[in-house]
């Protein structure tokens, strides 16, 4: 068993920032791709920033200069720091990551539940 647990929405002013994080725990043999989507209400999900086990990062150009996704593979854990927050950046955002559970398993993909942001004065 698997889980994805996120920390770190909340509400903020434009201008703002908050630090996202999501750790993975349970039956952990590796984690390959890990990463973060969005969801506005009444809007379609959207790739916010993913990050690879070796570290290479891409960024949907709506956030790149502002956002910046991290992990520590130690923790089994993505981080996403946003600042120079926008009332656009508002959405629930989600962690992922492929993960396999043990030697000559696939690697499946896994989701966290889900953390709220809202950008707003």
């Amino acid at each position: 068993q698997v889980q994805l647990v996120e920390y770190g929405g909340g509400l903020v002013q434009p201008g703002g920032s908050l630090r996202l994080s999501c750790a993975a725990s349970g039956s952990i043999f590796s984690i390959d791709t890990m990463g973060w989507y969005r969801q506005a209400p009444g809007k379609q999900r959207e790739l916010v920033a993913t990050i690879s086990s070796g570290g290479y990062t891409n960024y949907a150009d709506s956030v790149k200069g502002r956002f910046t996704i991290s992990r520590d593979n130690a923790k089994n854990t993505v981080y996403l720091q946003m600042n120079s927050l926008k009332p656009e950046d508002t959405a629930d955002y989600y962690c992922y990551a492929h993960i396999s559970t043990g030697v000559m398993r696939p690697r499946n993909e896994y989701w966290g539940q889900g953390t709220q942001v809202t950008v707003s004065s």
